[in-house]
């Protein structure tokens, strides 16, 4: 089932269908939505994991840091109302 993502991208608010058979997480799929690289960002996170310790924040502080970095903010799953 699709989902469908919000999400401000340098002043402009977007949306976008989303589907976990395409994507890992909703961050990854904004930021190829945009056409900006993660390879760098992905391997600095997977350090900081092996690094930091199971549960702690630091792995989704760089991941929040880096994304406002990009240009983005307010990345969230657009519930859908039944009606």
């Amino acid at each position: 089932m699709a989902r469908t993502v919000s999400y401000i991208f340098k002043g402009k608010t977007k949306t976008m269908a989303f589907s976990y058979d395409k994507h890992h997480d909703l961050y990854e799929a904004v930021a190829e939505a945009e056409g900006i690289d993660l390879k760098g960002f992905l391997a600095m996170e997977q350090q900081i994991a092996m690094t930091s310790r199971k549960g702690a924040k630091a792995e989704k502080d760089y991941r929040k840091t880096e994304f406002i970095r990009f240009g983005f903010s307010n990345i969230h799953f657009v519930r859908d109302e039944d009606e």
